[in-house]
């Protein structure tokens, strides 16, 4: 550590942990620099604050605002508690910044806050012209009652301001307003701000002091972010472009004043692909095309002549891919239909250019464009004159929006043309969608990174670093990678050599009852409660209804709809129980258990992805991005899979007082299989450190290594379990 480390007057306890105090040292010259950071840590290495507590000195230092974000709701609350036991230490502003959902107190959408926010400023700014004016005008009155001529002509012209004010306030009368903005703009909210900043508050907290107080606590929250040391929020915050626009300006920051901080990393891939994608439904193009007939507009034959025909190709294309008894397997969830061709555009657009007819696609499309924003903003008058409840949103202006990007941009790299079919629960029909999805995350967050002054991002599971810098578009990142820091004897990471778990495989009785005798040792050897991971929910659904019978064993099975956190707490509340899960479920990240939450936990299986048309195009276009015929698989399967088996590893083992053993079954991982499994062998992709604690072991002795293990460290209460 150099010696004028004054970022540790941010640090909020007595010591760092071990390599704590080399992190944030590297860290804090690297952000001097204004370079990007790539951090991985495990358990125990205290990311959050060897990332936070540096980037806390620059920005007082330099007048910046730190951003730290995340996806996961767990570690928000982790962000909270270590935001407040900084401001024990060292005074700091911070908040905790929600979307306006989860703060309105009266539940309106995005357009119609605005338009009430609109509305109830003009109001209040005309309310007080008025009281100004009375004011003025009681004065000008004394004046001329004590002889001053001046004064009454004076009075004469005010009055006629006032009768003016008051026609357009009986004019105002019938707006939509906002009560909550109202008292906003009218009374002392000096107590509110001194309240928030003298603590972090969660916006949970805010919105229930704001509603007590008939506040709008979003805007208060818009109003006082402005300069403040640090800002806790979620990832669309930044990866949204528009709403990322709004926040620097709410912030009063340029972007090149920010140092944006993302935790479980990992994730930025996903999420900048699902904040890229663009969508347009088949029921949002009828209502375009209802609009559109209740419109006189000239022009609502020419938008409704393009429109149509999109509509028309979408309904066509997605009929047309049907076999037989594939329309009654429609569930409520969206499928995806295959539209893409290798040597050709899209079969949608091709339906659609064979039946449009028309002047021109793109003059149709000018034509829906600007009528729909004519519409747009007379839905916005209606609003805000009170003429309607609610704030409509323009389908016209929507639908050729999306059918505009559809045609010039649908063939352009890194964006893969789809079609998705559902069922509507209510009505069983079945509907269907375009959608623009958008293969290379670095499309949007190259741009991010190249704006804000400094980027950390840290992981648990960033390695290998190289492919997150191609990935996500980061140039010139500094590195550093720390392994757990608890005492190497409380752990044993066995890679068991039971049949590979191929899709292929998994319906094989005798792959079935190897792995399920594997599973069953592990679980009777654990002194505790087990937690297993599985590919999917189908695998876990199978092996947690084998591990049931004959058993006089508690087995939780987590499945999609039910609430995980109950689960979880029934699980940790057990004893000797297992809990089976899907790897791509909730649990196997930002989840933690703890002491003797659970001492075991098994990873079944390679959990590759469902590889869909769509994760194929991910890997078409990291072929072509990367110049690589397998860049591709790796880039786009093969790491973010193992990164998941690494997630599910760090489930336990949280403290340096922890005690238990980690299990990948599947000859995959294992060393000794690398030569005869080629390509499918998995066991390289782990960082090295890890690959070094992995100990391959025949499936017939783990049941005897984890017996040696655990009594060795005298984990079994009375007599251990027999082997």
């Amino acid at each position: 550590m150099s010696e004028t480390a004054g970022y540790m007057r941010f640090f909020p306890y007595d010591q760092p942990y071990e390599n704590q105090r080399e992190a944030m040292d590297r860290i804090h010259n690297t952000l001097y620099r204004g370079q990007n950071v790539l951090f991985e840590g495990a358990c125990g290495t205290g990311k959050t604050l060897s990332s936070l507590v540096p980037a806390l000195e620059i920005a007082r230092e330099q007048d910046k605002t730190v951003v730290i974000t995340t996806n996961v709701h767990q570690q928000m609350r982790q962000f909270v508690a270590e935001a407040r036991a900084i401001t024990r230490e060292e005074q700091i502003r911070a908040v905790v910044f929600k979307g306006k959902a989860s703060m309105c107190h009266i539940d309106v959408g995005y357009e119609e806050c605005q338009a009430l926010r609109d509305n109830t400023r003009t109001v209040v700014d005309a309310e007080r012209d008025r009281e100004q004016l009375e004011r003025r005008q009681r004065e000008l009155l004394a004046k001329s009652q004590d002889g001053d001529g001046t004064a009454a002509d004076a009075r004469s012209a005010v009055m006629d301001e006032l009768e003016s004010i008051e026609d357009r306030l009986e004019e105002l009368e019938d707006q939509n307003v906002c009560d909550y903005y109202r008292n906003n703009l009218t009374r002392d909210t000096d107590d509110f701000f001194a309240w928030l900043f003298d603590d972090v508050r969660t916006p949970d907290e805010i919105y229930e002091y704001a509603e007590r107080q008939g506040f709008c606590g979003y805007e208060l929250l818009k109003e006082g972010i402005e300069g403040v040391d640090l800002v806790v929020c979620n990832y669309h915050h930044l990866l949204d472009s528009t709403i990322r626009e709004q926040f620097f300006r709410w912030l009063g920051r340029d972007p090149e004043d920010v140092i944006a901080v993302f935790d479980e990393a990992h994730n930025v891939e996903d999420a900048a692909r699902e904040h890229a994608t663009r969508t347009c439904s088949e029921r949002t193009v009828e209502s375009a095309l209802d609009e559109l007939a209740d419109t006189d507009d000239p022009r609502s034959e020419d938008a409704t002549n393009v429109l149509s025909a999109f509509h028309r190709a979408l309904v066509e294309t997605y009929e047309d891919s049907f076999g037989f008894g594939d329309r009654e397997r429609i569930g409520d969830d969206w499928s995806d239909v295959s539209i893409a061709n290798e040597d050709r555009r899209d079969d949608l657009t091709l339906e659609f250019l064979q039946r449009y007819s028309g002047r021109g696609i793109e003059d149709d499309l000018e034509a829906a464009m600007t009528l729909g924003q004519e519409l747009d903003e007379q839905y916005e008058a209606a609003y805000r004159e009170g003429e309607t409840a609610t704030r409509t949103e323009c389908q016209t202006l929507r639908s050729a929006a999306f059918v505009s990007a559809w045609i010039n941009e649908g063939s352009k790299e890194g964006l893969y043309p789809v079609v998705a079919v559902t069922r509507d629960a209510g009505t069983d029909e079945i509907y269907g969608r375009a959608e623009l999805y958008t293969c290379l995350p670095r499309q949007v967050t190259g741009h991010l990174f190249d704006e804000v002054y400094a980027t950390v991002l840290m992981s648990a599971t960033l390695q290998p670093f190289d492919v997150t810098e191609d990935v996500l578009g980061l140039e010139d990142a500094v590195t550093m990678a720390y392994g757990l820091q608890f005492p190497a004897e409380n752990r044993r990471t066995y890679a068991v050599e039971t049949p590979a778990l191929f899709a292929s495989d998994r319906e094989d009785p005798a792959v079935q009852e190897a792995v399920g005798e594997a599973i069953d040792d592990a679980i009777r050897m654990t002194p505790g409660n087990t937690l297993a991971f599985f590919p999917n929910y189908g695998e876990a659904g199978r092996y947690a209804d084998r591990l049931e019978a004959g058993r006089d064993r508690t087995v939780y099975l987590d499945e999609p709809g039910e609430s995980v956190e109950d689960l979880r707490q029934k699980f940790v509340a057990a004893d000797d129980a297992v809990l089976c899960t899907s790897l791509w479920g909730t649990l196997s990240e930002g989840v933690s258990f703890d002491s003797d939450d659970a001492h075991t936990v098994l990873v079944v299986g390679v959990p590759y992805p469902h590889l869909d048309d769509r994760a194929n195009a991910v890997q078409d276009a990291y072929d072509v991005a990367f110049d690589g015929t397998d860049t591709g698989w790796r880039y786009a399967v093969e790491i973010p899979t193992v990164r998941k088996t690494r997630q599910a590893l760090g489930r336990v083992i949280r403290s340096p007082n922890d005690v238990g053993v980690r299990v990948l079954l599947d000859r995959r991982y294992s060393r000794r299989a690398k030569s005869d499994l080629g390509k499918y062998s998995v066991n390289g992709t782990f960082p090295h450190e890890e690959r070094e604690e992995l100990l391959d072991i025949d499936p017939n002795k783990l049941k005897f290594a984890m017996l040696n293990f655990y009594g060795d460290h005298d984990a079994y209460v009375g007599e251990p379990p027999a082997p």
